[in-house]
């Protein structure tokens, strides 16, 4: 009797999560964002949590809990119920950045988290004022190496951050940077002539750089970005330049396996759609179709030991 009762139990246990996800989603999901309302992570979260919820039949709600370069998001998550019920859309600011830039981070990237699908790439650029004289990578720093100290950059995230202190380090020049809260307000300052330089998001700037209010120098990333044709590199001009910007969702460390498997699945299916790839495209986003949880876990933590050098080798003091 005794035996049977410890099978009966296990059995109990293992069945458990398969049939909780079975019935998730049985409530509406929170899709928290580490990032302000108008960024390029909020506007590509706010695309596929349409669909996903649509798939799910469940209400997909995107959350804002933008400040202290998306740890007050992440600390958020990392501290919620891992059911399945609150999931992360955040970036390599988040998990492959802040252990580097923070002395006292209160999260841990790996083991406070449940990786659950890769997304894709939001692309930056490096971006001035339409009416600022630099039209290219090797004017922008010609004009910084003739008039040193005088030009600065807006940083309200960690890739413009490191983008901009790499390219002042491998092209040594002497620029100012400066902290913003968020990049429509990093934006706004740009065209008011109050900062030169910034690196952005597409996803924020795109409609500013197709009016014409803003010109975009270059792209961080390897190859040209289908987006925007005719704009090259930033490697082009600043040998060694190599960043990119990643795009992912997470859940709370300790989300029963079968509900992960089943919202990578939907993610991927939400990707794969036509419609939903036009309008990520409008946003430069470039969507990478998920290899699932395991690889994305891996990606995760070799991003991390990546950008820690990247941080360092750019000189950036922890704060």
């Amino acid at each position: 009797m005794q035996l049977f009762r410890r099978a009966f139990a296990v059995l109990a246990f293992v069945s458990a999560p398969l049939a909780f996800a079975q019935t998730y989603p049985s409530a509406p999901i929170t899709m928290v964002v580490p990032f302000a309302a108008g960024s390029g992570t909020d506007a590509v979260a706010r695309i596929l949590a349409k669909r996903l919820g649509e798939r799910l039949k469940q209400p997909v709600l995107v959350d804002n809990k933008a400040g202290a370069s998306a740890q007050i998001g992440a600390q958020f998550v990392a501290k919620a119920k891992p059911d399945g019920y609150t999931l992360f859309m955040t970036t390599n600011t988040s998990h492959s950045a802040n252990p580097a830039l923070f002395a006292n981070l209160k999260y841990d990237p790996i083991k406070d988290f449940t990786p659950v699908a890769r997304v894709g790439e939001l692309p930056f650029a490096v971006v001035v004022d339409a009416k600022f004289p630099a039209k290219s990578m090797k004017e922008l720093i010609d004009y910084a190496k003739a008039n040193p100290g005088k030009l600065s950059y807006a940083t309200p995230n960690s890739t413009s951050l490191v983008a901009s202190e790499t390219i002042r380090r491998i092209a040594d020049i002497d620029v100012l940077g400066v902290p913003y809260k968020s990049s429509p307000q990093a934006l706004t300052d740009l065209i008011a002539g109050q900062v030169q330089m910034y690196v952005a998001d597409l996803g924020s700037s795109m409609s500013m750089i197709k009016a014409g209010s803003v010109r975009a120098l270059a792209v961080t990333t390897r190859r040209p970005v289908k987006s925007l044709p005719g704009v090259p590199a930033v490697a082009d001009a600043v040998k060694g330049f190599d960043l990119t910007s990643w795009n992912g969702v997470f859940g709370p460390a300790g989300m029963p396996r079968p509900v992960v498997e089943k919202l990578d699945a939907e993610f991927r299916q939400v990707l794969a759609e036509k419609e939903v790839q036009e309008q990520l495209a409008q946003l430069g986003f470039e969507v990478w179709p998920s290899s699932g949880p395991d690889e994305f876990a891996k990606y995760v933590a070799d991003q991390l030991a990546h950008w820690t050098s990247l941080i360092r080798q750019a000189g950036i003091r922890q704060e």
